[in-house]
């Protein structure tokens, strides 16, 4: 039975999914670089927050010196670019948050976060090698063919795959070969801060060594998005037709 969850503010949901479409409502209503002004979703944004404070203990509080504000921004990071919720505190500082963390009240576990920081070690070079691909192979119209079904794709109708070995396993190899397959030791990964969206390596050592391993172990190659990535996975080791290749 999914449990209910209230907030401070006394705004109360069925289930933590029922939270998530309602804060998610929220964040659609406004276009990055707007100042959440209705003061019902402001409410409930300082109501979350402070339950984000409450579960989160580890890391530097939110909501600081008090709030003043919340506006929606672009979180940019290695490998990606997705809406979140930022607020500015009372001393003039912003931070941002996450709205999932908040509702499920519990921080992310050290595993993801280690996977963070390898993808993005890694985001830039995957990109490049990417768009590398499309210019050497892509026809006339610039596309190349899905490695599985044979179609032929545009890059924005592509996905980048590790065929051999999954990403995840990848991380898992890293890992046991330096021993950190149970525990990751303190001070691996970056203690989280203020306007840092992303963990990375505390280490620049540790960041090279990730992506020297990723880029002899890697096999990659070109489907399409739309490609079911089940069908994918269920290949053990692909014969890849066209492989993408890493720059060391």
């Amino acid at each position: 039975m999914a449990k209910a969850m209230k907030l401070s503010n006394g705004r109360e949901f069925s289930s933590q999914k029922a939270a998530t479409v309602h804060f998610r409502g929220i964040l659609h209503a406004y276009a990055d670089g707007d100042e959440i002004i209705d003061a019902t979703h402001h409410s409930d944004l300082v109501a979350l927050l402070e339950r984000y404070d409450d579960a989160i203990t580890d890391t530097p509080s939110k909501i600081g010196t008090g709030i003043v504000r919340f506006e929606r921004r672009l979180n940019v990071g290695a490998g990606f670019a997705t809406p979140g919720f930022w607020v500015e505190r009372a001393d003039g500082s912003w931070t941002d948050f996450s709205f999932p963390t908040a509702i499920s009240a519990k921080p992310k576990p050290q595993s993801q976060e280690f996977a963070d920081a390898c993808r993005g070690v890694v985001a830039s070079d995957l990109r490049a090698a990417k768009l590398r691909h499309f210019k050497a192979h892509g026809d006339e119209q610039g596309r190349v063919p899905c490695d599985i079904t044979g179609q032929l794709i545009t890059i924005d109708e592509a996905h980048l795959d590790h065929a051999h070995w999954p990403f995840g396993t990848l991380i898992a190899m890293f890992r046991e070969a330096r021993g950190w397959h149970e525990v990751i030791p303190a001070g691996v990964l970056t203690v989280p801060q203020h306007q840092q969206t992303t963990t990375t390596f505390a280490d620049p050592a540790i960041a090279s060594a990730f992506k020297a391993f990723h880029h002899r172990t890697a096999t990659l190659r070109i489907i399409s998005a739309k490609v079911n990535l089940s069908m994918a996975s269920q290949q053990r080791k692909p014969k890849i037709k066209l492989p993408v290749k890493l720059e060391p």
